[in-house]
């Protein structure tokens, strides 16, 4: 795979627009995939935030592993962030945002409270990369359908003020990618969760990464979906042929379709029918 790069003219806007916000926010909500932690994460958004308490929501908690969601959660609580797991479609651990934010702002509250200022509603900008789910937890937030929702890369186009309550104000912005990815996992990760526009990669490349990742990591669940007998890095192609055969992924004269058995992969990965899986692993930054 060639070093992805695209940079859409309203994410340049994104990035500009934030940085003169910036001034009015007390707290930075960053919202990350939990299957893809890093991955998802925009080394931007450290540079546009700098020292803003930072609160970072691992999303789709229920899709991710749990026990790596906790790894994920203590490294970066480690590096100074409040963390919560949440799943914004059912709404678990949505309630704890608020709080959080409370917590995170106090200190600055306290220096207004000196100085004499009046209280006032928390400010805080939700930062994420495109599709990690921040209109579906706006909506659910505010208990309403107000930011738009789809399960496409890039729905949110402009800035809105969002009231949560009378304690909360969040700024909603349009997800930001950076420009390129020089790691090529990276990019493997993204396309394979639905971060990046299926257009941009080839299924089959992509279906390749995830069936070698879950050959390390979850041989088992690869073996007991699939009724595969093993699974051979070495020669994925033949992987690629067992699974068609055995879910009905051919063509005429019985070969098998790949690409049909890419798409079923990937389809199946990110409806967590493949099981709660994460794709990256802290031990790998750490290195």
């Amino acid at each position: 795979m060639k070093t992805i790069q695209w940079y859409p003219g309203h994410m340049a806007k994104a990035r500009r627009e934030i940085k003169e916000k910036l001034k009015m926010i007390d707290v930075v909500i960053e919202l990350l995939d939990a299957r893809v932690p890093q991955s998802s994460r925009n080394p931007i958004i450290d540079e546009l935030t700098g020292e803003k308490p930072r609160l970072v929501l691992l999303n789709k908690a229920d899709l991710a592993d749990a026990s790596q969601t906790e790894k994920w959660a203590r490294y970066f609580r480690g590096r100074g962030a409040e963390v919560l797991a949440i799943n914004s479609q059912t709404g678990k651990g949505v309630k704890e945002i608020a709080k959080a934010a409370r917590t995170l702002a106090a200190p600055l509250f306290e220096k207004w409270k000196a100085k004499g200022m009046k209280p006032r509603a928390i400010r805080a900008v939700i930062l994420g990369i495109p599709n990690v789910g921040k209109s579906t937890l706006i909506n659910r937030l505010v208990n309403k359908r107000q930011a738009k929702v789809g399960d496409r890369p890039g729905v949110t186009k402009q800035q809105q003020w969002i009231k949560v309550g009378s304690e909360l104000e969040l700024l909603d912005t349009p997800g930001i990618l950076w420009p390129k990815f020089d790691d090529r996992r990276t990019g493997f990760r993204l396309a394979a969760t639905g971060a990046i526009k299926d257009e941009l990669l080839d299924f089959g490349d992509v279906a390749a990464f995830v069936l070698t990742f879950f050959s390390e990591h979850y041989p088992l669940k690869l073996e007991e979906r699939y009724k595969l007998t093993s699974v051979d890095v070495e020669d994925l192609g033949s992987t690629f042929d067992e699974i068609g055969k055995n879910r009905g992924a051919l063509l005429k004269g019985g070969i098998v379709d790949y690409d049909k058995v890419a798409e079923l992969i990937l389809r199946e990965l990110r409806a967590g029918t493949l099981g709660a899986v994460t794709l990256e692993r802290v031990e790998e930054i750490e290195e």
